[in-house]
Parts: C-alpha cells; structure tokens; sequence
C-alpha cells in the first residue's frame, strides 16, 4: 500500500477518540487537517483544540462542498459511508479512508487481526497477554482500548489488532499476517440494511492476509476465498492432528492439541462453553503468530476475563450472578445462555432488554425454551422480546427491579445472567454504565443476605 504523501488535505469525519487519534497522526505526517462532526460538542473537542489549534472544527451539518474539496475523507467507525456527503464526496473521485487502513501503510511489524459479532475483545486481550508472555513487545488496541494508530511504535514486534465491521467498511487492504473471524450473529442493523451488508463488511478482513484462522463450529466464519493464504481450524469437538479442540475424559472437559491434553477446562477462570471456544481461538492464532504453547498456556491459566464480559459477580446461597452486559446483540445473548446453561445443574434465569437495534430476536427462544427457568426483561424492546421468546417472561421496570425479582425466584444451582442481547443507550450512557448497575444491584443483595 501506497503512503500518503505529506502536502495532502484530509478531512477527519467525525471526533472522539479514534478521530483524535486520526488528526494527531496527520497532523504529525504535514498533513492539512480539518475535522467534521455533527455534534455541537463531540467527545475530544476540547482537547483537539488545544493541541491543535491550526486544526479547523466543522461542527453541525456536514457541508457537501468541503467534503468534495480535500483530498481524503478519514472516516471514523461511528460515522455511516452511506452519509450523502461522503456518497458525494466518494463520486468526486476522493479517497474515503479510516483509521485501520492508515495504520495498515504505516506498520512494520506482523498484525494480528480479530473481529466478529462476540468474543473478540476476550480473545484480542488473551493473544496480547500471550505474546505478552512469551516475550514479545506487543501491542494491543484497535476497537478495543488504545486506537490502532496510537500504537504505532518502531519497537512494536507484534500488533494484536480487535477490528469491527465499521472499521472494516473503510479498510481496504489490511494485509494481516494473521487474522479471524470468530462467529457472526446479527448485529448492527440499524446500520445496516442487510444482514449481507455486514457480513460483507466482516469478510474484508481477509483482504490480503497471509493466515486465516477459522472456527469450524461456525460456517460464517470461513473466508469466501482462500487463494494465497494459509488456513488454521478449532472447534469445540472432533480432535485432529494439528488443531486445537475438545474432548471429555471421565465427565471432565478438557483442551486438547491435536489428541494431547494441555490442560482442563476446570483449571481456567473464565467460564461457559463460549469461552472455552475463545481459548480455543486465541490458540490456535497465536500458533499462527508463532508463540511457544508453553507460555501461552500459562497465560491462558492465568486470564480471568474482561469486566462486563460474562463475568463472576457472587455467589449467594448457590446462585451465580454473571455479568455479561456486552452482550449487546442477540448472537452474544444465544451464547452465553448455552455457555451456561449447559454447565449448571439449575436453569439460567436471564435479565434482557434495552434498544434491540433493528435486530431479530427470535433466535433466544430455543435456547430460552432449553435452559431458562424465567426471562425477566426490561427497557425499551422488552415488548419485541417477549412476544419472540416466548416461556415465562417478568417485565419490570428497571434493572435492579430485574435483580430483586431474580433472587426471589433462582433456586440452588441456578444462575442470573445479565444479558441483554441489546444495546444499553435507552436507559445507561453505555453497557460499561449497565453492567456496574447490576454488580451494585447484586452486591445489596449481599448486604440484605448479611443484616
């Protein structure tokens, strides 16, 4: 891929943190530099006028003129291509860009590259902490945590890039030694108008890439073509040479390495078949990557999770509380009902609901019929979710209201999952904001249990 020459005129559609990020980067390559958002007060306005004070800020409508007149739009995730100024901008023949396709023609280290609908933070955070281990000076970063081009360092030996679909729409030649895409559920469809159209815009993470990794429980997440690149699988069942995978010995589960056990899924922190799976991925690409197993082992003992990620809560009179509040599409929420419902000896009593996203949530009441004793539902699709699941179903009013109904009806062995297959903006500033509604909901239910 080309470099940018530094006398070019850029336009940054939109502020935050990834189009901070961007402005910083191109201001540091000479680049003339404005910015563009609709919001009066977008998130890092204060401090990219600070320190870039040359930077001009458009904020309010777009204005089609000026996205016509620079030479490259550098779009950030949050903004839709299908915007008619950058529609308009794009027919004038200007670069449309975003901030992982610059980072792509900037790096000199190998990427790794992780997307799909669930588990891709989890599985980034534990190939970091893999590489990590074994020595490597990583960094890690992308749609989770520290934007991809704030990585750029020249004693980086190995990125570990979490990609989403939006960042995808603008990259178009990411050129990873080693990518993969974990599973595909809906998600996104107040984006997208087809469930094609984001799929389509997972598979562009294969552009050019010299290594997929491919889970063989989910047919969605093969390449559509695999010309020029090396291929590894894992799955959950049917152990082969050279792969990772499963089997049971004595009612125990364990990892496996082709038909040798490196270790069992009662030493791991992280619980659910889910996660097991996740292991089972960041395996298998950091072999790809070319990490020892011995240290990624170790790491993997060690990884108790991400917060908010169907994370142990407590323990009250044999009930778990989980915490999986970035379950915020249905596909997420489908799994970690089977993660756990097929490892407890209760029923699952599930807390669901908020804004849906346009999604379809008919593929919970399989599950929800299988393994749920009650769905307790709140927010603002706790209607549309009713009538597609199905059962019982308690709708309440908020989510501590959900927790307080939960306890009265969980028996031992059960377990209260937070999982709301949906976004969190109805009622929460974000799902971080929900999950920690629900720890503190819990945790006064300690307090209750003690007094």
């Amino acid at each position: 891929m080309s470099v940018l020459a530094a006398d070019k005129k850029s336009l940054v559609v939109g502020l935050g943190k990834t189009g901070l990020s961007c402005v910083e980067f191109l201001v540091g390559r000479g680049h003339t530099v404005i910015v563009a958002d609709t919001r009066q007060n977008p998130p890092g306005l204060v401090e990219c006028q600070t320190r870039f004070p040359h930077v001009a800020i458009h904020c309010g409508s777009f204005d089609v003129e000026l996205f016509k007149s620079v030479d490259q739009l550098v779009v950030s995730p949050g903004v839709s291509l299908k915007e008619p100024s950058i529609e308009s901008a794009a027919k004038a023949g200007v670069l449309i860009t975003g901030d992982i396709d610059l980072f792509a023609r900037y790096a000199q280290a190998p990427i790794v590259a992780i997307t799909g609908s669930n588990g891709k933070s989890t599985v980034t955070t534990l190939v970091g902490e893999m590489a990590s281990r074994a020595g490597v000076k990583v960094a890690v970063g992308g749609n989770l945590g520290t934007p991809a081009l704030d990585l750029l360092a020249d004693d980086v030996e190995l990125y570990v890039l979490e990609l989403s679909s939006f960042q995808l729409e603008t990259t178009e030649r990411l050129g990873a030694d080693v990518v993969t895409l974990l599973n595909l559920s809906e998600d996104h469809m107040d984006r997208y108008a087809r469930y094609q159209d984001y799929y389509n815009a997972k598979q562009r993470i294969f552009r050019d890439c010299k290594h997929a990794v491919i889970n063989e429980d989910d047919l969605l997440s093969q390449p559509l073509i695999r010309e020029g690149m090396a291929t590894s699988f894992f799955g959950l069942s049917r152990p082969e040479f050279g792969r990772f995978s499963t089997q049971v010995t004595q009612g125990e589960l364990e990892i496996v390495d082709g038909f040798e056990v490196v270790l069992k899924a009662s030493e791991l922190k992280i619980k659910g078949m889910h996660n097991i799976s996740n292991a089972l991925a960041a395996l298998t690409i950091g072999r790809a990557a070319g990490l020892a197993l011995p240290p990624m082992i170790a790491a993997l003992k060690d990884f108790a999770g991400l917060p908010h990620r169907c994370q142990f809560v407590a323990d009250f009179d044999g009930v778990q509380y989980i915490n999986d509040s970035k379950g915020t599409n249905v596909g997420a929420s489908v799994t970690a009902i089977r993660g756990f419902g097929s490892l407890v000896t209760g029923k699952v009593i599930l807390l669901a609901g908020g804004d849906g996203k346009g999604q379809d949530f008919s593929p919970l009441a399989e599950p929800i019929k299988k393994y749920a004793r009650v769905t307790i539902l709140f927010g603002r699709d706790a209607d549309l979710i009713s009538a597609a699941v199905g059962g019982e179903v308690i709708k309440v009013s908020d989510l501590s209201s959900a927790v307080n109904v939960a306890s009265k009806l969980a028996l031992a062995g059960d377990v209260v999952l937070l999982s709301p297959g949906c976004a969190s903006f109805d009622m929460f500033s974000n799902y971080e904001h929900r999950g920690q509604v629900f720890i503190d909901a819990v945790n006064q239910l300690g307090r209750e249990t003690i007094q």
